[in-house]
């Protein structure tokens, strides 16, 4: 891995997080400064969080710093839960969820692999 530009982990976080504005753009303007707000910035921390940690250049650091990008999936998808109560999103919406998903598995496998090799 040269950057964290390479990492696909990223990639497709950066691809979720557009797609979470575009997403955002539909509710209400009384959750401008709610829940529109914090879905965005939780969004935006995972990729964040993933560059911040590989641009250390120390393994540990590294992984402090993807648990920390799976943690904000973690945010995200209670907000989703959230949006979906309060029928802001349709839960058909399940692509976004589906992505999210994808992109906390990743992120696990990441700290698994960096991990082990941490130990050895």
């Amino acid at each position: 891995m040269n950057t964290h530009k390479d990492l696909l982990v990223w990639q497709r976080a950066i691809d979720f997080v557009t797609q979470v504005y575009k997403l955002t753009i539909e509710f209400p303007n009384h959750e401008m400064y709610g829940l529109t707000s914090q879905l965005r910035r939780a969004s935006i921390s995972i990729p964040s969080n993933i560059a911040e940690g590989a641009a250390r250049k120390i393994d540990k650091e590294f992984v402090r710093f993807l648990y920390i990008a799976r943690a904000s999936a973690a945010e995200v998808e209670t907000q989703f839960i959230i949006s979906e109560n309060l029928g802001y999103v349709l839960s058909d919406k399940s692509k976004l969820k589906k992505e999210l998903l994808s992109i906390s598995k990743m992120l696990t496998a990441l700290i698994q692999k960096i991990n082990k090799r941490i130990k050895v």
